[in-house]
């Protein structure tokens, strides 16, 4: 047995290149995440940032670039960002590194942490041989010089695409110009020179972004329903545009699954963006994705914001409702390159997130659940103003004072009947982002009236079974709100069965515990008469197994949920099928399901239940008799 020595303790949690517009720099940069749990006060202190913030600086303007710096305290730690080109990223980290090694250096207590681990705190070899900043000067310099030098042909490439009006996209293997169908993708090894790139041949797609806590997913996919919905009937885009899309799900382009897993993040944005047959483009834009990386694009169209949620608080340095509004509030960087500007949809119902946005200079539209919203009043006031909300039960989309009747909310596959207010509010958003996109008001309408007849349509959103007479419901619902949403569609249906309520309880284990609690206060708030706590092995996340199984319990009996109406299973399809055992005709059951194998595997089962007419009570098809042995799903 070979003993792997620990690592030494670092001075820094986190480094990493911001490679698109982010919640620090409408640009590129770097940034720097230092963490109490290592550092303790230190990581606080107002004079180690100063000290940080004035070597950098320097350095920066050194080297030629801006100098511009930012340090975001937060409740675990405080960023500390550098804004840099994007050929000089991998130089940037390292300064930034060095010049919060060289603000530590001042702090007594630093020696008590290195005593502390056995292996010490690590420096990187440039502090070591650097403390003199006339030294770092000639390192960072050479450095700079070399990673720029090495990145020059693909400067070449962005200068020159910038010049043509055509949108770029670099990665670590490849560079693109143009999108979609107007692009064309060379390897970094076999980089054409600016005048060997076929200008007249590229061109830029119409781009929306779609992010927000909850209700992403289902967005994109209408939005992209509807501009499909516009190409057929022979748009301006063209009689045969292929509209692709990124989102948790995967990377769709023309109706054809070209990626499946989820690609909510830039590596999805760039996928849609490259792929030779996608004449627009629907992105789902991830908290996670922008705090990392920063945008995969530079420009936009459309950009929609669903909502603001509780959810992910103490990851990236977000603690509060404000930080998430600011992070998901980075898609309106892209907006403001357009010329003129694009398009902000945002929810009215939401005042966070409205306060947030109030400095955005570009063109805003409103959403909400009611025509009456005084915000969607206000905004009407202006000649050109866009909003979409709900008036005695139909949809009405109000553009430069025009006022388009969408239909009857009720008749809505999307909305079962109006009751899934939640998806009114997606669909509301939509509207407004294809009308901003040149979608007319009758194919909109159109799509709305159909999209959502078939459960393939939102595949793992709110998908519906009736099974023996027993009513299943499938969705994602990974936070409060949003299982509160679906938990309030099942109340519905319930009161009209009159049966009863089995729930499927389970949680990521990158969630604070105290999100993990309200997950299961929200759950007995509800009442269900049988809740079975699953436990999600692929997403522990660094809990312990079964830590977060305990945690969800916990809360449930100190919400005083009775304990015998509890539980456990340590596998998530297994705990689906212990309530599809445990179901009768009437009974309503909720099963919000977060890997996508499990839920290939589920609904597999539930399409067999179907077919082969099962009867509530019986015995289950075994895994075997629904699996096949050479089982290719995904991991």
């Amino acid at each position: 047995m070979i003993l792997v020595p620990p690592e030494p303790l670092t001075v820094f949690e986190n480094s990493r290149r911001l490679t698109g517009p982010n919640r620090h720099f409408a640009s590129t940069g770097a940034v720097l995440d230092v963490s109490t749990k290592v550092l303790g006060a230190i990581a606080h202190d107002p004079t180690a940032h100063a000290r940080w913030q004035r070597l950098t600086r320097s350095m920066c303007v050194a080297l030629g670039w801006s100098g511009e710096t930012m340090a975001l305290r937060h409740q675990s730690g405080t960023l500390l960002a550098i804004a840099a080109p994007g050929d000089q990223l991998f130089t940037a980290t390292d300064i930034n590194e060095w010049a919060w090694e060289q603000a530590c250096e001042f702090f007594s207590g630093l020696s008590e942490l290195k005593n502390a681990s056995p292996h010490g705190l690590a420096f990187d070899q440039i502090h070591a041989k650097c403390a003199d900043f006339s030294a770092a000067r000639v390192i960072f310099q050479a450095h700079a010089a070399a990673e720029k030098n090495s990145a020059v042909a693909v400067s070449a490439l962005v200068n020159a695409s910038r010049q043509h009006g055509l949108p770029v996209f670099v990665d670590d293997i490849s560079v693109s110009i143009g999108a979609g169908a107007g692009s064309h993708t060379w390897e970094l090894t076999a980089l054409p020179t600016p005048a060997e790139v076929p200008w007249a041949a590229l061109y830029n797609i119409p781009t929306a972004l779609v992010t927000g806590s909850n209700g992403k997913t289902t967005t994109v996919r209408l939005l992209a329903a509807m501009l499909a919905a516009m190409s057929a009937a022979g748009s301006k885009l063209g009689a045969s545009v292929a509209v692709g899309y990124s989102c948790t799900e995967g990377v769709v382009v023309g109706g054809e699954q070209v990626e499946s897993g989820d690609y909510s993040g830039p590596a999805g944005a760039r996928t849609v963006l490259r792929h030779p047959n996608a004449q627009a483009a629907v992105l789902e834009t991830a908290r996670g994705g922008i705090l990392r990386r920063g945008l995969a694009v530079e420009a936009a169209d459309v950009a929609i914001i669903t909502n603001i949620s509780a959810d992910h608080f103490g990851e990236y340095g977000i603690d509060n409702m404000n930080d998430l509004a600011d992070v998901k509030l980075v898609v309106a960087r892209a907006l403001k390159k357009m010329e003129p500007a694009g398009t902000l949809v945002l929810n009215a119902d939401d005042p966070v997130l409205l306060s947030r946005a109030a400095d955005f200079t570009g063109r805003v539209a409103l959403f909400a659940l009611d025509d009456n919203n005084p915000q969607l009043v206000g905004i009407r006031k202006k000649s050109d103003a866009a909003t979409c909300a709900v008036r005695a039960g139909e949809l009405l989309l109000t553009r430069n004072g025009m006022v388009s009747n969408l239909g009857k909310v009720a008749e809505m596959p999307l909305t079962m009947g109006g009751v899934a207010a939640y998806n009114i509010a997606n669909i509301a958003a939509a509207a407004l982002a294809a009308a901003a996109l040149g979608v007319d008001a009758q194919t909109i309408a159109h799509v709305l009236m159909h999209f959502g007849d078939s459960r393939h349509d939102n595949p793992g959103r709110l998908e519906r079974w009736n099974i023996s007479g027993i009513n299943v419901l499938i969705d994602y619902a990974h936070n409060p709100d949003g299982l509160a949403n679906l938990l309030r569609v099942s109340q519905s249906i319930q009161r009209q069965s009159r049966g009863r309520l089995g729930l499927l309880l389970g949680q990521a284990g990158n969630r604070e515990d105290g999100a993990i609690s309200e997950l299961a206060q929200v759950a007995a708030e509800y009442k269900p008469d049988l809740i079975v706590i699953k436990e999600i092995e692929s997403m522990l996340r660094g809990r312990e197994f079964g830590e977060v199984p305990h945690l969800l319990q916990n809360s449930l009996t100190q919400s005083g949920y009775a304990i015998e109406n509890i539980l456990s299973m340590p596998d998530e399809v297994d705990a689906a099928r212990v309530l599809l055992q445990w179901a009768q005709a009437d009974d309503v059951l909720v099963l919000p399901i977060h890997q996508k194998p499990a839920r290939t595997e589920l609904v597999t089962l539930l399409d067999a239940m179907v077919a082969s007419q099962w009867q509530a009570g019986s015995p289950l098809p075994t895994r075997l008799d629904y699996v096949p042995l050479n089982d290719e799903r995904e991991s």
